[in-house]
């Protein structure tokens, strides 16, 4: 199989040279991209028939996109199936089994910094923009959850966002209450979601019912992308695969603080007089060391 453009996957080669493609290869694409990724996994004449244009199609668009031909698009498809189902443990032992030629702190550094370099690479600007806009709007309810893993990004963006701003709820991490949270959700609700491999279906459920109430939904996923994506409206992907049995949030992280940091700026006298009373309170409490 030839090797896919630095760490890219099927689905943003896809989304990259989409407009180069012809009407009847367009047509694949979308098959594709709508049911990613097994629609690419059934056979040429199947996948050809879902979108209705002919086998020689299927063919052309795979050799446009970079791969040999059809089987090697596959065979794309089924590493991405197979990374994203992959355990600790295994993870582990494909690091292991690489060459290190420098100290596993820089090794591990090199790594963080590409993560986040090509995920500021293909970050969409206007998405960014629209979502900070949305989470600017103090009329807005906002409501943030995160999984196993992924929970601490949820901590983090609930008290910064809770400062800043009114209106700010984070879900428990007892699933058995979501629905709870879920009464209160309608049309000027966001949903703030994190889910990155080993994806958890509970996050899904709760997307799902809470896109069902009108609910807009953001998600932060990794390059793979959560099954959440199906009912996201915004959907922010970051590399997460460092030399370690675990993946790191780090580019997820720079994201969340730009966010932040945006949310701030654009409602700044608000931000500024809450502020200032959460810290008359932290004062009154003597809950900080000052040293006046």
């Amino acid at each position: 199989m030839p090797p896919i453009a630095g760490k890219k996957t099927v689905k943003q080669i896809i989304q990259d040279n989409l407009g180069d493609l012809t009407r009847s290869e367009q047509q694949l694409a979308n098959v594709l991209l709508q049911d990613y990724p097994m629609a690419g996994l059934k056979s040429v004449t199947k996948f050809a028939s879902a979108a209705g244009v002919s086998t020689p199609t299927v063919i052309r668009m795979a050799r446009k996109l970079g791969f040999d031909g059809f089987p090697h698009l596959q065979d794309a498809l089924r590493d991405e199936v197979a990374a994203q189902i992959k355990k600790p443990i295994s993870k582990h032992e494909d690091w292991q089994t690489q060459t290190a030629d420098s100290h596993p702190l820089n090794r591990f550094a090199a790594t963080v910094a590409e993560n986040i370099h090509y995920t500021l690479e293909r970050l969409d600007r206007d998405q960014f923009d629209a979502v900070a806009g949305l989470l600017a709007d103090p009329e807005r309810r906002i409501y943030v959850a995160g999984g196993r893993i992924t929970r601490s990004n949820a901590d983090y963006l609930f008290n910064h966002l809770q400062i800043i701003r009114p209106n700010v709820t984070q879900l428990g991490s007892f699933v058995n209450v979501w629905p709870q949270y879920l009464l209160d959700m309608d049309e000027r609700s966001i949903l703030i979601l994190f889910d990155i491999r080993r994806y958890e279906s509970s996050i899904l459920r709760l997307a799902t019912l809470a896109r069902e109430r009108g609910c807009r939904i953001v998600l932060f996923t990794d390059q793979w992308g959560s099954p959440v994506t199906k009912v996201a409206h915004y959907v922010f992907h970051a590399l997460v695969e460092v030399p370690s049995s675990w993946d790191s949030t780090i580019a997820i992280m720079l994201v969340l603080e730009a966010l932040i940091a945006e949310v701030q700026r654009s409602g700044w006298d608000e931000s500024r007089k809450r502020i200032e009373e959460l810290d008359s309170m932290f004062s009154a409490t003597r809950l900080f060391r000052t040293f006046e």
